[in-house]
C-alpha cells in the first residue's frame, strides 16, 4: 500500500468512528431523557400513593373502622399538619 492509500483508510476509518461517537451520544442523551422523565413519573405515581393512602384513612375515619394502631397513626398525621399550619400561620404573620 501506498502513503496516499493509508491516509484515505484511516480518513474512513475516522469518519466511521465519529459516526459511531455522534450516534453513541445522541442515544446517551436519549436514555439520560428517557431516565428523567422515568424518575418524574415515579415521584408522581409515589405522591398520587400518598394522596389515595391518605384518602383511606380519612375514609376509614369517618365509617369508624380504624383500629387503635391506625387512629394513632391518623392522629400523629393530623398533628403533623396542625403544626406545620401553624409555622405557615406563624410565617405569614410576621
Amino acid at each position: 500500500m501506498n502513503l496516499s492509500e493509508n491516509i484515505k483508510r484511516i480518513n474512513q476509518k475516522l469518519q466511521q468512528l465519529l459516526k459511531q461517537y455522534q450516534h453513541l451520544q445522541k442515544l446517551n442523551e436519549d436514555l439520560t431523557l428517557g431516565l428523567q422523565r422515568a424518575k418524574l413519573q415515579e415521584k408522581q405515581q409515589q405522591q398520587h400513593l400518598l394522596q389515595l393512602e391518605q384518602q383511606v384513612g380519612i375514609l376509614q375515619s369517618a365509617a369508624g373502622k380504624m383500629n387503635d394502631e391506625d387512629k394513632k397513626a391518623f392522629e400523629k398525621h393530623l398533628n403533623q399538619y396542625i403544626k406545620e399550619i401553624d409555622k405557615c400561620i406563624g410565617l405569614l404573620s410576621e
